[in-house]
């Protein structure tokens, strides 16, 4: 599956099936109605320091995969098998908040924006 990095896109691979995963305006709102961070920012500096929780990976993947039109819910995502495990899922994660706060290319949050 291709994505377009310009639109914010990541691929990740949920049971085996690719799956295209965005953070939209109303994912970034569900996010942050969702996360245990005062800001969007503060969970960004999260990512970027390395400190984030594993509920921190499952919100913005979440978030992520629901702007992308994946019609499962939180309690999918936690049964679910993510390719590359806690650490893919985390790879993901940041890659969906560099795209959805730099230009691709720029690498907020230490992720890579390359292809992916």
């Amino acid at each position: 599956m291709s994505v377009n990095p310009w639109a914010g896109e990541v691929a990740v691979v949920i049971d085996g099936q690719p799956q295209r995963a965005r953070l939209t305006l109303g994912a970034l709102a569900e996010l942050e109605a969702a996360m245990q961070a005062g800001s969007l920012i503060e969970l960004v500096e999260r990512f970027e320091a390395g400190r984030f929780s594993a509920r921190d990976v499952l919100a913005v993947l979440l978030a992520g995969l629901r702007g992308g039109g994946w019609p499962g819910s939180a309690a999918d995502l936690a049964q679910a098998e993510v390719a590359g495990g806690p650490v893919g899922a985390a790879r993901v994660a940041a890659q969906l908040l560099a795209r959805a706060f730099a230009l691709p290319g720029e690498g907020a949050c230490g992720a890579s924006t390359g292809p992916g």
